[in-house]
């Protein structure tokens, strides 16, 4: 017992010191104003501008969310569906742009997406005129789904590839089509998966502000730009401390939500 607890302290060190030092600190600024404590920065989350942020955020990871799901589903079921071979080479597909980093994939998109960029020079050779929709959230959309769709994919296939195939073929001998099989067993036993990735979607998404930067260009405004530029760029720790916890709150809620419906959809199995 005393080298089991000897072998945990390494990791309590790396708890204290890279999540709870800097989660006391971040609810610290969020109260203080001048060395007192105050309610200020959380009243100005109140503003109607603050406001307007936080739906522009929310509306932007929520689309990106719901588009990564229609687009990764069928995507995670037909790679579920491969043998071992394709299947392999359909992950590496998914992986490796991730090896990529994040900022570098988001710049690759602002070449493909400028005006006179490589889609622009591209559809001027087949005579197509484009109109490039560079700084709207239609780009910074996009750029979220290239960015996090791996992470509405993977945990849907996790979960598509533990189904028992004995359930399918036992649908299948009650009379079930391929439809009624999807509706009634495929997709109620994935749910797991789905809930996940809409969890590890919509959380990263609501709180980034490296795609909305360069694709948006400072036309499109979310609350991680607000809280980016309230460290870098004002010095008002306090608000942009203040907007932190609200969205530590909102991802608390979100994995508690995700949590639940792990474990109901586990009882249902």
């Amino acid at each position: 017992m005393k080298k089991t607890r000897q072998l945990a302290y390494p990791y309590i060190f790396y708890v204290v010191v890279f999540i709870v030092v800097p989660l006391f600190m971040v609810l610290y600024y969020s109260f203080t104003k001048n060395g007192g404590f105050t309610f200020e920065n959380f009243r100005k989350i109140s503003e109607p501008s603050t406001i307007k942020t936080l739906v522009t955020s929310f509306r932007i990871a929520l689309i990106t969310t719901v588009v990564s799901l229609i687009v990764g589903y069928p995507f995670a079921y037909f790679m579920s569906k491969m043998n071992l071979r394709f299947r392999t080479a359909a992950m590496m597909l998914i992986m490796v742009p991730m090896w990529m980093n994040f900022l570098l994939r988001s710049y690759a998109w602002v070449t493909i997406l400028s005006p006179n960029g490589v889609l622009d020079k591209g559809l001027a050779l087949l005579g197509i005129k484009y109109n490039s929709f560079m700084y709207t959230e239609s780009a910074v959309v996009l750029g979220m789904v290239y960015n996090f769709l791996p992470f509405m994919i993977l945990p849907i296939y996790t979960a598509l590839e533990k189904i028992d195939y004995g359930l399918i073929e036992a649908a299948s001998d009650l009379g079930a089509n391929a439809g009624q099989t999807f509706r009634k067993v495929i997709f109620p036993m994935s749910l797991p998966g789905v809930f996940s990735g809409l969890t590890m979607v919509f959380v990263p998404v609501i709180s980034t502000f490296e795609v909305s930067t360069l694709l948006g260009g400072g036309m499109v405004n979310m609350v991680g730009n607000v809280i980016e530029r309230q460290f870098t760029k004002t010095q008002n720790w306090g608000y942009g401390s203040a907007l932190a916890a609200v969205l530590m709150v909102i991802i608390l809620i979100s994995m508690l939500f995700d949590r639940e419906s792990i474990e109901t959809g586990g009882k249902n199995e």
